[in-house]
């Protein structure tokens, strides 16, 4: 099937993924807070709200899975860390995520549709295809999230166990940076993000609506939501494999507290050789990687498609 646009407009779902169409209706009483956000402004909120309530769910997964990226590890010696460190290190290094993942995830979908809809306005009648114009538009969106790396940065810090004793909490983690080493250490790793992150965006509004095209027809709520969970957890799960190398490179780079910055080849080079030069522990993790990416981005999706419905 020929994919002309980002997000096509399925003809046989009411609701449309993506749509920057404003003709969804609000479930609440007068549109309620539909109308007080905007059309273009419930979108963040949508994208927040959907994105915090991954986050509270999967934080532990997350934690055992960077635990593996970082010193390549099993899982279940990852997990036995975790038990030895006991419930109350848990959640340690959850603020962090919790703000950078509510925000970013409010830009990508947000932006998105901002960008989508200002450069559509300028191409139109100029010959561009739409496909282009909104692949840019997710570009630009997913470089924008960049300006929150230094969340990943703290988060890094705060769940690697080598820096308990340096760093307490997420505002301590940020002063010292700042006080002792100045912005530019806060950004550490960011490279990584900005090759993750404009990539990623582009495939995956790019291919949710032709995904959710190709599964059965929804007729109840039920049925979308899980429609929308199918899409983006497969999205979210197949993304995160590919660019799990990235992911592993960041880790590293990130645990490093002042001194040079390497450039991206270099500590992949490292991880690599450190690893015995074998694909599958380069890997290691990748396989909860998956797990944990098929759940975070269907209850990202799904969430978020029924808050639009909702709000």
């Amino acid at each position: 099937m020929a994919v002309t646009t980002m997000d096509p407009e399925p003809a046989r779902t009411p609701q449309p993924q993506g749509s920057l169409s404003t003709g969804r209706t609000s479930l609440l009483p007068g549109g309620g807070l539909g109308i007080w956000l905007g059309p273009q402004g419930k979108h963040y909120v949508c994208g927040s709200i959907a994105a915090f309530t991954n986050i509270v769910v999967t934080f532990p997964i997350q934690k055992v899975l960077f635990r593996q990226q970082l010193h390549g590890v099993l899982a279940i010696e990852a997990v036995r860390q975790l038990q030895r460190e006991g419930l109350r290190n848990l959640y340690r290094g959850l603020l962090p995520p919790l703000l950078q993942k509510s925000t970013t995830v409010a830009i990508m979908f947000g932006l998105y549709e901002d960008f989508s809809r200002v450069l559509l306005d300028q191409a139109r009648n100029s010959g561009i295809p739409e496909l282009a114009t909104r692949s840019f538009a997710a570009a630009l969106a997913g470089t924008a999230e960049a300006i929150l790396t230094p969340f990943e940065r703290v988060q890094t810090l705060l769940q690697d166990h080598r820096h308990h004793g340096r760093f307490n909490n997420t505002a301590h983690t940020f002063r010292t940076l700042l006080t002792e080493y100045g912005v530019r250490e806060c950004y550490r790793g960011l490279v990584p993000v900005l090759l993750r992150n404009g990539p990623s965006n582009v495939l995956f509004f790019g291919l949710r609506g032709p995904i959710k095209e190709q599964l059965p027809e929804a007729s109840s709520w039920a049925g979308h939501m899980v429609n929308d969970f199918v899409c983006g957890g497969v999205l979210g799960a197949a993304l995160g494999i590919m660019f799990y190398p990235l992911n592993v490179v960041k880790s590293r780079a990130q645990s490093q507290v002042g001194g040079a910055f390497r450039p991206c080849g270099e500590v992949l080079l490292t991880v690599w050789r450190e690893r015995g030069g074998s694909v599958a522990k380069l890997f290691r993790g990748a396989h909860l990687n998956y797990h944990r990416s098929l759940l975070s981005w269907g209850i990202i999706n799904a969430t978020y498609e029924l808050l639009l419905k909702v709000i």
